[in-house]
C-alpha cells in the first residue's frame, strides 16, 4: 500500500499547514521537498540554521515513508543524526533528497541528501529511523 505525491502533499498541507516544506516528488523508495528559506531562518554569519536543516531531512524522510506504506500519521522519528558538511546558501531554497534503505514492519531507515538548490555538493546528510505504529503489521 502506497501513497501518491498528490495524496502525501494534500495530507502534509492539512495535517502540518505551519510547515514550508513543498512535496516535489514521491516514489520508487525516495522523496524529494523543498523549503524556501525566509530571512529568520538564518544564523549569524547568514547561514541557514540547523534546525531548520534537520526538518527539512525530517519531512523529507517521513514523506518517502507515507509515499511507501501510505498515510500513517502515527509513523515518528525515532533517530534523526546530521553531518553539516557546508554552509548552506542563505539565498536558495534547501533540497532534501530522501532515499529509503530499509522499509520493514516496525522501523524504516532513510538517508537524506540537502542541498542548496543550483548546488551540487550537498549541505549535509542525514541519516533517520522511523517507527512505524502496530496498525500497519499485518
Amino acid at each position: 500500500m502506497s501513497a501518491s505525491k498528490a495524496e502525501v502533499a494534500a495530507f502534509m498541507a492539512a495535517e502540518f499547514p505551519q510547515s514550508k516544506c513543498k512535496v516535489e516528488a514521491v516514489g520508487e523508495g525516495g522523496a524529494t521537498v523543498s523549503h524556501q528559506v525566509g530571512a529568520d531562518e538564518l544564523r549569524p554569519g547568514g547561514t541557514v540554521s540547523g534546525p531548520v536543516l534537520m526538518g527539512v531531512a525530517d519531512v523529507a524522510l517521513y514523506v518517502a515513508i507515507l509515499g511507501e506504506i501510505g498515510i500513517v500519521p502515527l509513523a515518528v522519528t525515532t533517530s534523526l543524526t546530521i553531518n553539516f558538511l557546508r554552509k548552506p546558501s542563505a539565498d536558495a531554497s534547501v533540497i532534501g533528497e530522501c532515499r529509503l534503505i530499509k522499509v520493514g514492519r516496525s522501523l524504516a531507515v532513510g538517508e537524506v541528501f540537502l542541498y542548496s538548490e543550483g548546488a551540487e555538493e550537498p549541505v549535509a546528510h542525514v541519516v533517520g529511523t522511523y517507527s512505524i505504529p502496530p496498525q500497519r503489521q499485518s
